[in-house]
């Protein structure tokens, strides 16, 4: 069989040199209006942790540089960067001369702000992976509960259920969260975690909500800010907070969280599966 039939391996032209007109905005405002969010009232404080695994250039002499970096996004940037585009550009580094590594670091933070519209953070390094849940945040995962589910999407909110006698102050957390990347129809795996102060969540009508994603295509950050609206309204949450950990894809990962105002903002970290 000819190699040049099969649907594997395909070339893919990369860039020989640094590019920063290969990142890719996207309007936030697009997604957010199918959801019911009003863009100049934002619900949720929040921001897009994303985290690069592979990341060169060469320093001033030619000698290649490696490195890992940490990219924080503010979600009242007016837009996100669509993911296969932040992969081209920091590939675009891999065969450019720079004279130090913050001269590297301080170029991806300006490239990034202009293109989110927004003051972009970029730091080198990772942050650790989670050996255990915080003390202060215990976590009760729903994924082992006894349930039959059919419902694959599109995302159901039907299945939000709370009991407002009983006012609690609990996290829970699920992996099982899938949904599709809407540019290439790859799925997307995530961890969520949901932590909120207000009527106690049914845990089957949460994990068969969860699950309704499974055959859906949207963004990271639009499917956090989703199921923060949809609980924000099916629950009546005091507080509410909602971080997705995606696994990674082309050397990325991306943790998009939002909260109701004044939350705090969780504690930097990454899964095993990250």
């Amino acid at each position: 069989m000819d190699t040049h039939d099969l649907p594997l391996g395909r070339h893919v032209d990369y860039p020989r040199e640094y590019d920063a007109s290969l990142l890719f905005p996207i309007a936030r405002t697009l997604g957010r209006a199918d959801i019911g969010i009003d863009a100049a009232s934002l619900p949720f404080d929040g921001l897009d942790r994303w985290h690069a695994y592979e990341l060169s250039w060469l320093d001033a002499r030619g000698k290649p540089r490696v490195g890992t970096a940490t990219i924080t996004v503010p979600a009242t940037s007016p837009n996100l960067v669509e993911s296969k585009s932040l992969k081209l550009y920091l590939n675009s580094f891999n065969a450019t001369r720079f004279d130090s590594d913050e001269d590297v670091r301080t170029r991806i933070a300006q490239d990034l702000s202009r293109s989110a519209g927004a003051a972009v953070e970029v730091a080198f390094g990772l942050p650790p992976i989670d050996e255990a849940a915080p003390e202060e945040a215990v976590m009760d995962c729903i994924d082992g509960l006894d349930v039959a589910i059919t419902d694959y999407g599109p995302p159901n909110a039907s299945h939000l259920m709370a009991d407002d006698t009983r006012i609690v102050n609990e996290t829970l957390t699920s992996s099982l969260l899938k949904s599709n990347c809407p540019v290439t129809g790859q799925p997307d795996w995530a961890r969520i975690v949901i932590s909120y102060e207000g009527p106690r969540i049914d845990r089957a009508g949460l994990l068969r909500y969860l699950v309704s994603f499974r055959d859906h295509a949207e963004f990271h950050e639009q499917c956090v800010e989703r199921v923060f609206v949809d609980l924000l309204a099916r629950t009546g949450a005091r507080q509410l907070s909602v971080e997705a950990r995606y696994t990674r894809r082309g050397g990325l990962d991306i943790n998009p969280w939002r909260a109701t105002p004044g939350h705090a903002r969780p504690a930097a970290g990454r899964d095993e599966r990250q």
